[in-house]
């Protein structure tokens, strides 16, 4: 009984951060759980470099 409950639990996990992403995605952020949201520039993640690629054009 354990074992489903636990199988359960995972895949409520994994539903809720695929339901996340989707959303995130469709929303227009390019930097998915960036602290910065749509104005990142301060981290690693790359999304600044997009954007000056974006502005550039």
């Amino acid at each position: 009984m354990g074992d489903y409950i636990a199988i359960a639990v995972i895949v409520v996990i994994l539903a809720a951060a695929i339901t996340y992403i989707i959303r995130a995605k469709k929303s227009g952020a390019k930097c998915i759980g960036c602290p910065h949201g749509k104005s990142c520039g301060s981290c690693n993640c790359g999304c600044s470099d997009n954007k000056q690629k974006d502005s550039v054009k």
